[in-house]
């Protein structure tokens, strides 16, 4: 069993892509969408710091180390469960996996496989560190249990060479239909790939301390 491409989308949605190494909330370096040293090679602690000199090929090697990475979480989810799953709730099981690492011992699997599916829905919710996690766990849930699937945009982030992400600076917005080609590449053709284009986008809204300062230089300036 794997992933529906909707259920992918969702993860890495939740995820977010930043194409460079960059330290995670526990501080652990994190690359492209969520990989880690534990996952296997690369070690993004070895990676190069900052932004890749060409985004789109940072973009296409953060999907491919997804790929490979999302094999081994497939497998532990069914190893941990003995009880057949719709799509729609292995994809929210592999989902909670690949960001907790706690398929084996949570007890939202202890309830699935005692067929008591309410109780398993509810327990994704005992998983809420830190409490920023919430809207995901929430999401995941809600896939699980009613199979609702979020949609929209998938955001790159900009990283620094410190490792910092700049939640303030989104570079690009992912289609899920650029995304999708990403995910599910059916050529093995060596052409050179394709730069992926720049979607248009609406004009940043101002944060209200800089609207404060366009107000404060307007008053200084009258």
């Amino acid at each position: 069993m794997h992933m529906t491409d909707r259920g992918l989308l969702a993860l890495v949605r939740h995820e977010g892509i930043v194409p460079g190494p960059y330290l995670d909330v526990k501080n652990v370096w994190t690359f492209g969408i969520g990989h880690t040293a534990a996952a296997g090679p690369p070690d993004p602690a070895r990676m190069s710091r900052g932004m890749p000199t060409d985004l789109d090929a940072g973009i296409r090697e953060a999907f491919r180390l997804f790929r490979a990475d999302i094999v081994a979480y497939e497998a532990e989810v069914l190893r941990a469960v003995k009880v057949p799953l719709e799509p729609h709730e292995f994809d929210a099981l592999v989902s909670f996996h690949y960001n907790t690492g706690g398929i084996a011992k949570a007890s939202l699997t202890r309830h699935l496989n005692m067929r008591n599916r309410a109780a398993a829905a509810q327990a994704f919710m005992g998983w809420l560190r830190p409490a920023a996690i919430r809207t995901r766990r929430e999401a995941e849930r809600d896939l699980f249990r009613d199979g609702r699937y979020p949609t929209g945009t998938i955001p790159v982030w900009s990283v620094d060479r410190n490792g910092r992400v700049d939640f303030s600076r989104l570079i690009r917005r992912l289609s899920e239909t650029e995304a999708l080609a990403l995910l599910r590449p059916t050529s093995v053709s060596v052409s050179p790939p394709v730069p992926l284009p720049v979607p248009t986008q609406p004009p940043a809204t101002p944060s209200w301390w800089q609207q404060l300062v366009e107000f404060l230089k307007g008053k200084a300036t009258s």
